[in-house]
């Protein structure tokens, strides 16, 4: 049985813990916050008695096997690297880390340790996309051409210092949210190697007066301290030849609440999601034909099935569900977004 340890344990991680306590590989032991408050309520609630105000110090007790990262953004790359380098397994929220730089050194400690490292991109792990990536990898649709993705919010800031404030997110809806369909989007592609990023990245609404969130515990005015962007947008070009266009946006004068959607076009047919629909032609009848995976259930909520299917992983010798190397493609056009919006033009990408 895989001993687990969790760093952040106050936000995400809630979402991990039922996923922990389900899998038949690992069980929860031990937990680690700089809020001794937080910290010790949660261990209370979660019967757990291994508590630790360092990380170091988890990292250094040799009866945990898997560390749990849930931390803001940009304490994921030296967390996860002081683990493997204690010789544990990671798994690590998204965005694996802010920068492709990061993220090459996590690679880097993860082959010398020869640990799993895995980017918990929950979206992967959902019902539909798991029954869309399978009718894909069938081949219906052909060729993906070309792809169309958005997750955008109207009015729904995560309005907290780990979200809003660079020094600690590293950016915006851009990888916050922005991370989630982009990985999807790109795993259901084949993961095609991108080439270069036209992107733009700006803060159009925040700073209005009276600007606001409507988004749970962060609802009402925005503070001060926002000095990330509110939205991104990017055309990406592939090494094949693939296109994509990505949008994203924690607050748009939009006509939904929340709107994500993907759009797949391939030489035989197209794809969409959340609806979990396919579209072809028979161009011998002249007919358009479309359906609807119906395989769309959920073993469990996505959050917990990826930590069960990451402990699995570990326990069979198996690889990583999500390879470091695919968050690299994600980070690497994430972050051109931002360097595209300084220089003012398309950027070449080098990974």
């Amino acid at each position: 049985m895989l001993k687990v340890g969790v760093i952040g344990v106050g936000g995400i991680a809630g979402t991990h813990i039922p996923g922990w306590v389900a899998s038949e590989d690992a069980e929860l032991v031990a937990g680690c916050d700089m809020n001794a408050d937080v910290l010790a309520d949660w261990g209370t609630k979660h019967g757990v008695k291994k508590l630790y105000a360092d990380p170091q110090e988890m990292f250094e007790d040799g009866e945990i096997d898997i560390v749990d990262v849930c931390t803001p953004n940009n304490y994921h790359a030296p967390l996860s690297i002081g683990a493997l380098n204690a010789g544990k397994h990671v798994i690590c929220e998204k965005p694996l880390a802010p920068t492709p730089d990061q993220i090459k050194e996590m690679i880097a400690a993860r082959d010398k340790s020869g640990k799993l490292l895995m980017c918990a991109q929950s979206s992967r792990f959902s019902g539909s996309s798991l029954a869309m990536k399978a009718e894909v990898d069938k081949g219906v649709l052909g060729d993906v051409y070309h792809a169309r993705c958005w997750m955008l919010r109207r009015s729904g800031v995560p309005a907290r210092p780990g979200f809003i404030m660079k020094q600690h997110s590293g950016g915006g809806p851009c990888i916050d949210i922005g991370v989630h369909v982009l990985d999807l989007t790109l795993w259901l592609m084949g993961n095609p190697k991108p080439v270069s990023v036209t992107g733009v990245a700006r803060a159009e609404l925040a700073h209005q007066p009276g600007a606001f969130s409507i988004m749970g515990r962060s609802a009402g005015d925005i503070p001060d301290t926002f000095d990330v962007e509110d939205f991104a947008a990017a055309f990406v070009r592939f090494e094949n030849g693939a296109t994509l266009i990505l949008e994203t946006s924690w607050m748009l004068h939009h006509g939904q609440d929340s709107d994500r959607q993907i759009w797949l076009y391939g030489t035989q047919g197209g794809a969409h999601l959340p609806g979990c629909d396919i579209y072809y032609s028979d161009n011998e009848t002249k007919q358009h034909y479309n359906y609807r995976l119906q395989n769309t259930g959920d073993q469990m909520k996505a959050h917990a099935l990826e930590c069960v299917t990451f402990a699995r992983a570990v326990a069979q010798g198996k690889p990583s569900p999500v390879p470091a190397e695919q968050s690299l493609q994600v980070m690497a056009i994430l972050d051109g977004i931002y360097r595209s919006q300084e220089a003012g033009t398309e950027l070449v990408l080098d990974i």
